[in-house]
């Protein structure tokens, strides 16, 4: 149980400060986490691929934190390609 909570918490902050870096303000507690915990998977697979991986707390949260802004990034590309046509 108490892993699952930390998960959570570090997908909450790494959704949050993602948030900040992209669109400079957060995105509210739920999106916040979702966004994070997309992101921890989404960033996984990226460092992965690369042949990193991520090894404890701090690890876990550079890699979600990584992937969060991606994955932002990447919402933000099909908005503006949906606004232009």
């Amino acid at each position: 149980m108490a892993s699952f909570l930390w998960f959570i918490l570090i997908g909450l902050a790494a959704g949050y400060l993602a948030s900040r870096i992209v669109k400079g303000s957060g995105s509210g507690l739920l999106l916040n986490l979702v966004i994070g915990i997309i992101g921890s998977v989404v960033g996984g697979w990226v460092f992965s691929l690369f042949g990193l991986f991520a090894i404890g707390t701090l690890g876990s949260f550079i890699t979600s934190v990584a992937g969060a802004v991606i994955l932002l990034w990447i919402v933000a590309l099909l908005g503006h390609k949906k606004e232009k046509k």
